[in-house]
């Protein structure tokens, strides 16, 4: 048996999927069933139930799997110790991210992690933020950053940074007049919003809810690049986090207003898998979103 027999069975167990654990170790779906068949005739057990319709493990594939994670998890710890040994930062970093994070808030911190280690790649995808909890589930990724992070189980929160949400307005609405105002004051105008499973959509919801406003948005977007897009035009008004729009901000393109009161913080987290080995890159790069050191993996 080789290492990567046991990778790519963790990853079908995981993600009950051969197209996906195919995708995750780059070669093809029939390939990985022709691990699975191997490793059952290497064990000479059955390990995956074929006559359920959905992917189930045997109790012998249940116990194979387990094992497979410790494997992985003492080969993939004697990588990392190596590498410390030589004083080596190299390798990739994979991330998945919202695209608020991704565009606005992260290309300053890769651009200075790569200046200090240029021997590190980085690979960054832009994903709607239940999907980079996937990621992080199925090990598609190393890292994920989401705003507003949920508690999960097999998820290691990490904080990252606190923005803030603020009102955008057209530079020739009403609104754009004011440097501040109450929340009350967004109740007459049309509105523009996140689509309702964004977490940054459910957080302005709660907003509107504490301060017993009912608003029904005029238009729902994905993005925040399409929020602010419709926004311009002035289609309507929207809630949106402060670092998404400086730049539009500063061209005049979007006037900002502050939100009287509390409750308009945004927080943003790194995610990563709970008992993760971290690479010495992944815990430099930890260090460079937080500046914290990272000593335990």
């Amino acid at each position: 048996m080789q290492v990567d027999n046991f990778k790519i069975f963790s990853d079908l167990v995981e993600t009950k999927s051969f197209s996906k654990a195919a995708r995750l170790n780059g070669v093809t779906q029939s390939a990985v069933s022709q691990q699975a068949r191997a490793m059952e005739k290497h064990f000479n057990t059955l390990l995956i139930d074929r006559s359920q319709k959905q992917f189930q493990l045997t109790r012998e594939g249940t116990r194979v799997y387990h094992s497979s994670k410790e494997i992985l998890h003492v080969y993939e710890k004697l990588l990392s110790e190596l590498m410390e040994m030589k004083k080596v930062i190299s390798g990739t970093i994979r991330i998945s991210t919202i695209y608020s994070i991704g565009l606005h808030e992260l290309p300053p911190f890769i651009k200075s992690f790569l200046s200090d280690y240029p021997s590190v790649n980085v690979r960054v995808e832009y994903r709607r933020s239940n999907l980079v909890y996937d990621d992080i589930l199925h090990n598609s990724v190393d890292f994920g950053l989401v705003a507003f992070p949920v508690k999960t189980r097999q998820i290691e929160i990490i904080p990252f940074r606190e923005d803030r949400l603020v009102a955008i307005c057209h530079p020739d609405h009403p609104l754009a007049k004011h440097t501040n105002v109450d929340v009350d004051a967004l109740r007459t105008s049309k509105f523009i919003s996140f689509d309702p499973d964004i977490p940054t959509r459910k957080a302005v919801d709660q907003i509107f809810r504490d301060n017993k406003i009912e608003i029904e948005p005029v238009m729902e977007f994905d993005n925040i690049e399409t929020v602010k897009r419709a926004v311009e035009i002035d289609a309507g008004i929207a809630i949106a986090p402060q670092a998404t729009v400086a730049q539009e901000v500063r061209q005049g393109t979007l006037a900002s207003i502050t939100l009287n009161g509390t409750g308009f913080n945004r927080p943003l987290a790194i995610l990563h898998r709970k008992g993760r080995v971290l690479t010495p890159a992944m815990k430099k790069f930890i260090k460079t979103l937080t500046g914290n050191e990272i000593v335990a993996t």
